[in-house]
Formats: C-alpha cells, structure tokens, sequence
C-alpha cells in the first residue's frame, strides 16, 4: 500500500523542491501518494503539470478550513512535513496576531490529533531565530530566547507539537538557499538577489557583523527524505529536535564574497557595514551560528560547505 505524504505549504520555495524529491523518489520505485496544499492563489499551471499525480487542497492554517476534505479525499497521511510559515521577521512584527495564527500550527496538531491512530510523523520547519544570537554554535539544548516576534512564534509551536505529537522531527533551520524552484516563487532568493545585485558592478553594503549557517536547500530536502524513510521503514516513536544549518558560520559579507569569488566579480565592491547602522523594523539576533553535530551523528548527511552550495546554486540556475 502506498505511503501518504502531505507537504503543508507546497508551493512555497522548499515545499516546492521537497514536491520534486518525493516525485523523483516516486518514479525510482518508492510508492508515495503525494498530496501538497496552497493557501492563497492558485498554483500555476506550469506546477500543476510538473506534478500531475500529487493532490492539491486548499488550507486554511488560520481556521482549519480545507482539513475535513483532505481527510476525506486522502485519509490520514503517515508523515506530514509543514513548510506553511510567516517567515519574514518584519511581516510578524507588524501583524504579531496572524503571524501566531500561521506560525503557531494548532489546527495541524488538533487535526492529527482527531485520528485515532498514532501513526503520523510530523515534521516541522522551525527557524534558528529561536535563538537570542549572544554566541556562536548555538545546540539544541541551549534555551531558545528569541529576540523578535517571528521567533517567539516559532519557539511556540516546537513546545506546541513536543507537548502534544507523539511522533515529530522539528528542524530549527538557517537561510534556505539553492536553485529557483518549478514555478518561481515571488520572494527574492538570497544568492541569486546577491548575484544580481553584484552584477551591476556598484558598490553594495553588506552585514559583516551578523552570522548564520545557511543551508544549501537539497541538503534540507535530504534530510526531510531520511527522516520519511526511517519512519516508513522502522515505524518507531521519533521525537527529534535538529538544528539544521550548513557547516559554515558566515556574515552576510562573507556570502556576498562567495558570490564573487564563484562568478569573478570584484570584492572590492562589497562594503561592510554593521547591522546596527540600518533600521529594519525589526530586532535581529547577530549571531545565530548552529552546531549540526546532533543532525550529522543522527542521520549521516554531511551539508555541503557554503562556497559550494553557491556553485551548486550558480550552475543550477
């Protein structure tokens, strides 16, 4: 019997790559039936026709509208990976109550929890803005003291889905960043914006003095695939919680540079600047740099290296 797979927001950016993985998984021999949903607009024809099996739904995280017809149509799916999130920080500031709403998934676990079996794995996309950024090669059992409300959000949800999902992996990740997706996605991508931006040849400021572990967005897919199959293929209680970065500590000059570098661009147009010197609306943690230690013993997936996921991405596009 085919294994269901639902993607929570699956025609967002990583919703998007993880639809591709779980089709080219598909047609390599593993039975998935692949279900995604969208909330807002419908998803363009150019993604409806790259995944003609996958069922679409509507969904409502807010409400819970859209769950009784899945329920319906697709039944209880054995793993459901939420991508769905508010995950522009100054976005949440201003509008603090829908950000809790989407963030803070309880329609998800009241929906899960209506089952009578307890044979769903979540697993949740979480952020490393849980963190408070005071140090470098922040673990998972260092207390999560976010600074703005988007991580407040966030830290609120893991407690959500720790105290009331028997069977969860949460992934606290850094910067997604990678390839355009099927169906390109409204928001700016940072190595390409970065690219772009590099390429008219001016001067351009960038944070030197704030720090991430970004991660190279089929890394992400990897892992989420890894997680599934040991689910599908052991069936025993998971209860993780992952930081998942990149194994590199980089400021914001220091990924510009790697655009650079990769593409023969002058770095003397990259100028430093600290965080401090712009008003973004929002706080910002400057130093929210993860151990991956916990995922790479885990699950044995080694992240690629910053410079080479910028080569990746580069090449891919």
């Amino acid at each position: 019997m085919k294994k269901k797979i639902l993607i929570v927001g699956g025609t967002g950016y990583l919703g998007q790559h993880l639809l591709q993985a779980f089709a080219d998984s598909t047609s390599d021999g593993n039975a998935f039936t692949l279900a995604f949903t969208h909330y807002s607009a419908e998803p363009s024809r150019h993604l409806l026709y790259a995944f003609p099996s996958a069922l679409l739904f509507q969904l409502d995280l807010r409400s819970g509208n859209g769950f009784d017809v899945i329920s319906s149509v697709l039944g209880q799916p054995d793993v459901v990976i939420n991508c769905a999130a508010i995950s522009v920080p100054r976005a949440c500031e201003n509008d603090p109550d829908t950000a809790h709403a989407i963030n803070v998934p309880s329609s998800l676990v009241k929906w899960l929890q209506s089952f009578q079996q307890s044979s769903t794995l979540l697993i949740h996309l979480s952020t490393d803005q849980v963190y408070e950024g005071v140090k470098s090669f922040y673990k998972e059992e260092d207390i999560a003291v976010p600074v703005n409300v988007y991580g407040k959000t966030k830290v609120e949800a893991e407690k959500l889905i720790s105290e009331n999902c028997p069977n969860y992996a949460i992934l606290r990740s850094s910067i997604i960043y990678g390839p355009q997706t099927v169906a390109p996605v409204p928001k700016s991508l940072p190595i390409q914006w970065i690219d772009g931006t590099l390429a008219k040849r001016e001067k351009v400021e960038f944070f030197h003095d704030e720090f991430r572990c970004p991660i190279y967005v089929k890394d992400l897919v990897a892992i989420i695939l890894a997680l599934t199959n040991q689910w599908i293929s052991e069936g025993k209680q998971m209860q993780l919680l992952l930081n998942a970065g990149g194994p590199d500590r980089v400021s914001r000059v220091e990924m510009a540079e790697a655009v650079a570098q990769v593409r023969g661009y002058d770095t003397s147009l990259i100028k430093p600047v600290s965080a401090s010197s712009v008003d973004r609306g929002v706080k910002s943690p400057a130093d929210i740099s993860m151990d991956i230690t916990r995922l790479v013993q885990t699950l044995n997936i080694h992240p690629v290296s910053f410079k080479d996921g910028v080569r990746l991405t580069l090449t891919t596009n």
